[in-house]
């Protein structure tokens, strides 16, 4: 298993979303103590068999799985994930951080997940087609632009969304552009999308430099993921002229103390499909790149990346977690007592919801924005959810992760009471 794997695997995650409602428990109004376990149990979970037939005639079974954790603030949102290791645990957990995520943002939105246990690069294009629209049939009757609606994830891509929602719409019998949101920009998707998630990556981290007083300018930048969210994320930071001294993708490790050449890099990844091998800097141990002195770490891969022993070899003066789940609550202490700023998935990397947000309104209108319009908007909801947490954390006296869940699981639970439990 590769360096941008999980540490402890899927029920890892789960467990860590556990311990962070627990965290968070004590912090909530006693109105809504009664309703805190219905955080801690998924709304409903769908295992499906999905059969194929491949290139060579052959039939394989692949396990697919969509979690709809929370639908108390509206239907369900959330990406689907196609990679060798997705299982239950897995998606409940990033379903979990869903429901939070949008409720950090104030979007009316519940919190969903889904994906299949393959690999998609051993697959060829017409076996992916193939494991998609069977995939979608499969959850077809849970998922809907009123009741669930998915987006692209690790291993997909705005063409797996195309063929999810022609297969979704054949089955209603007209064009339902609401049921997926990430698709290509002529099928109904929403004009910067795709650079959304590594923006807001950007926008928070920029928004919590300025309150640590920390100058973006001639930052060191480490980014381990080098995929839609760091690469966009490195860019803007190159952009304001920081440095980004290292980057870790599945291809290896490389480093330049005197900051990476961004556009040389992109060139050669168009070419090498990675970073390996890169002549503008050297290669370097996977493992070494916790050891790297840097002002600003971005982990952009996969969750359970930051542990009890990389935080205490970590140096940085912030986290900015563009990837779900990157931190142990274990590891999170060990920071936190170090002084190192953790800005919380669920805010830092919400701008992909957001301008999916932005996406599912655009459809059902069949109105659409500039993308002028989609990142000035981002940007200010953003810039808004940042000051919200910042202004929880100083009023608690607590880490802005445990802020943000306050904020998040009070509106959650909230909902949840003010519906009722029918029947009583």
């Amino acid at each position: 298993m590769s360096n941008l794997s999980y540490a402890n695997g899927g029920n890892g995650a789960w467990q860590t979303f556990l311990a962070q409602v627990d965290r968070v428990a004590p912090y909530l109004s006693e109105d809504l103590a009664d309703y805190v376990d219905t955080l801690k149990r998924p709304k409903r979970a769908l295992i499906v068999d999905v059969p194929i037939i491949m290139d060579d005639g052959s039939i394989q079974h692949f396990e697919g799985y969509r979690v709809q954790h929370n639908l108390s603030r509206g239907p369900g949102k959330g990406g689907i994930r196609y990679h060798p290791d997705v299982e239950l645990n897995e998606v409940m957990a990033l379903a979990a951080w869903m429901t939070i995520k949008t409720a950090v943002l104030n979007l009316p939105f519940g919190g969903a997940k889904g994906g299949v246990r393959v690999d998609p690069r051993k697959l060829s294009a017409r076996e992916l087609e193939r494991l998609t629209r069977r995939f979608t049939s499969e959850i077809a009757h849970i998922i809907g632009p009123q009741k669930d609606i998915p987006a692209p994830d690790v291993g997909t891509n705005p063409n797996v969304m195309g063929w999810m929602m022609d297969t979704y719409s054949s089955g209603q019998g007209y064009t339902v552009t609401g049921v997926v949101t990430g698709k290509p920009v002529h099928l109904g998707g929403s004009l910067g999308r795709v650079k959304a998630t590594g923006r807001g990556v950007y926008i928070t981290g920029c928004q919590v430099a300025e309150k640590l007083s920390l100058n973006i300018e001639n930052a060191k930048v480490s980014i381990q993921g080098f995929g839609n969210v760091g690469s966009e994320a490195a860019n803007l930071f190159y952009l304001s002229n920081a440095k980004i001294v290292c980057i870790q993708d599945h291809t290896g490790t490389i480093f330049n103390a005197s900051g990476i050449e961004l556009n040389a890099l992109h060139a050669y990844i168009e070419q090498h499909q990675g970073v390996d091998g890169f002549e503008g800097a050297e290669r370097i141990d996977n493992e070494a790149f916790w050891d790297v002195e840097t002002d600003i770490i971005i982990p952009a891969a996969l969750e359970g990346q930051i542990t009890v022993e990389r935080a205490h070899r970590l140096k940085a003066k912030m986290i900015l977690e563009g990837a779900n789940g990157p931190t142990y609550p274990e590891a999170d202490d060990i920071l936190n007592e170090r002084g190192i700023m953790i800005v919380p998935d669920v805010i830092c990397n919400a701008g992909g919801v957001t301008v999916s947000y932005f996406e599912w309104v655009q459809d059902m209108a069949s109105y659409f924005w500039s993308e002028a319009e989609i990142n000035d908007r981002l940007d200010k909801l953003m810039v808004q959810a940042v000051e919200d947490v910042w202004a929880c954390a100083h009023d608690n006296g607590c880490t802005l992760r445990t802020a943000a869940y306050i904020l998040a699981c009070e509106r959650i639970l909230k909902a949840r009471k003010e519906r009722g439990i029918f029947p009583g």
